[in-house]
């Protein structure tokens, strides 16, 4: 959860302006410091549902506002620790201002009492859209976001400008067998550790070791078991069917054939059922978009939205010294450990961290140890 006094609240510009150094939104004091590489500064702020639950999002790179709309658990501040996953969010990143957000319940959004639902997810979505102060933006939304992006675009024909859906479903009953599904929800409620080892080997069957140790890391510090389970059931739950008719906005679906969470039925389901969609069907099997070919994802979806090929997008990286710091920093040792550990005073381990944390765009130690968790380099 993200402490009230740690936020603050800031607006950008819609979709049909751009973003200047002297209109950005601005950051908190404690995230002011100067950057080595603007694009990785992830700014983190909060907004109130109108039960008062309060929901995290985070803002990065200059451009016209693309709203991200999540499928799965979040966390932001470990999803940007995570290589692959920060990546496609910087890919997209050049040239559009990227907001995504942690649903009520999950990550360093705040507690609720209410159960995961529909409502509950276009509220959030409509409660961070009015935040940042978005009249008009394009919107993406992955998974189970697609289904909401969908819908809040359905029911907002005016203000979607552009509308990416991947990895989606119609109906949530049709993306597994009845016995699965009982049997995937009882696994996360009851055994919380061993079902997100599971739901990692269905959504990333091709993540490399340290990818998916730190994504079933993510999932068990996102949501507790009960939220997660809640979730999982609101995915097989939903149907949308009779809202895809009323999406006016121009709508490109991105789907991997061989998908094993989502079905490519599923996607040419979405396809079809919205006027005027385009579908484009990728190779692979990995549900989450950053696993598996993830540039050729972020490469269509920047063309759908106007936006120049990117030839490379410089991943951030950390010297040989700061590398062997951040090793220490993840199996937790404080800067009088890491000064004992090298031979070095208490002052330069502090300002090895501090050089870490910006040359990452990171706000904590738990993100360098995640980070590390994960493969960074």
């Amino acid at each position: 959860m993200l402490p009230e006094q740690c936020v603050t609240r800031f607006v950008i510009t819609p979709v049909s302006e751009t973003v200047s150094p002297s209109n950005s939104p601005p950051v908190h004091a404690a995230d002011a410091r100067p950057r080595q590489n603007k694009v990785v500064d992830q700014r983190i702020a909060t907004t109130r549902l109108p039960d008062g639950s309060r929901i995290a999002y985070a803002v990065v790179g200059h451009g016209p506002v693309l709203v991200h709309a999540p499928g799965w658990l979040t966390h932001l501040e470990l999803s940007w620790a995570m290589p692959p996953e920060r990546a496609l969010y910087e890919s997209l990143a050049h040239g559009r201002t990227v907001v995504r957000y942690d649903k009520a319940g999950c990550g360093l959004s705040g507690t609720t009492a209410r159960v995961p639902s529909m409502e509950l997810e276009l509220e959030t979505l409509d409660a961070v859209v009015r935040a940042v102060g978005a009249s008009r933006f394009d919107l993406y939304g992955a998974s189970l976001g697609a289904a909401v992006a969908a819908a809040w675009t359905a029911e907002h024909p005016a203000r979607v400008a552009r509308l990416v859906l991947y990895g989606g479903w119609v109906r949530g009953a049709d993306i597994a067998e009845m016995a699965v599904r009982e049997h995937v929800l009882g696994l996360v409620a009851e055994h919380w550790g061993l079902g997100s080892d599971v739901l990692a080997d269905i959504f990333a069957p091709d993540a490399d070791a340290a990818t998916r140790t730190a994504f079933v890391r993510y999932q068990r510090e996102a949501a507790t078991p009960q939220t997660a389970r809640a979730m999982l059931a609101l995915a097989y739950d939903i149907d949308i069917t009779d809202l895809l008719a009323h999406v006016q906005a121009p709508t490109f679906v991105l789907h991997r054939d061989h998908d094993r969470a989502a079905p490519l039925e599923q996607g040419r389901a979405l396809a079809a059922g919205i006027p005027g969609a385009r579908l484009e069907v990728l190779p692979g099997r990995n549900h989450l978009p950053y696993i598996g070919d993830s540039d050729a994802i972020a490469q269509a979806v920047r063309r759908f939205l106007g936006l120049s090929p990117l030839r490379s997008v410089p991943g951030a990286s950390v010297t040989r010294r700061q590398y062997e710091v951040a090793q220490l920093v993840a199996q937790g040792l404080t800067n009088r450990d890491i000064a004992g550990r090298l031979g070095i005073s208490e002052r330069s381990a502090e300002s090895h961290v501090e050089r870490i944390r910006d040359r990452l765009g990171f706000r904590s130690r738990s993100q360098i140890a995640a980070w590390i968790v994960a493969g960074g380099r």
